[in-house]
């Protein structure tokens, strides 16, 4: 008989997207996402961070400053924006893992590249006008996105293996 507690296809490429934030350097949010296409084949990972050549020691990783320039803000590719750019083909049906709702900046890039769906774990932001501007947009681009809903809070990963 098969095993019946395996993980659905949504756990599953949230999963990516979670372990994908892992790879993130920033000290404070560590956001992951993961590209399907429509035959549940990853298309697209990426994660929070600085752009290829930008040196992470050189560049701040601070949310506050009295100077724009001294935060991490102007210079952070979002988890979303390097999924769509280290992405195997064209987009266009696909479906994006995150566990973090989308800002408008990245919402823009998603419709664009003719994503159709965002599955998403928080919305802590839901009350900022960047969640409520990408809101606006994905709902008059007609691009649908739900909060997943998991079976079990946690997924342990075990690394040893019996030799």
């Amino acid at each position: 008989m098969k095993r019946k507690d395996y993980i659905s296809w949504d756990e599953y490429f949230m999963g990516i997207a979670l372990l994908s934030a892992q790879r993130s350097k920033d000290p404070s949010t560590q956001v992951g996402a993961c590209i399907v296409d429509e035959h549940n084949k990853i298309v697209g990972i990426g994660y929070n961070g600085f752009p290829i050549g930008c040196d992470d020691d050189v560049l701040p990783w601070g949310k506050d400053s009295d100077k724009p320039n001294e935060t991490k803000y102007p210079y952070v590719v979002h988890a979303e924006a390097n999924a769509i750019l280290n992405s195997t083909k064209a987009l266009h049906g696909a479906r994006i893992y995150v566990a973090l709702f989308p800002c408008n900046e990245c919402t823009k890039l998603l419709i664009q590249s003719g994503i159709r769906e965002i599955i998403y774990l928080s919305d802590k932001y839901k009350d900022t006008d960047s969640v409520k501007a990408s809101k606006k947009m994905l709902d008059l681009a007609g691009v649908k996105y739900r909060k997943l809903n998991i079976r079990d809070k946690r997924l342990i990963i075990d690394f040893s293996v019996d030799e």
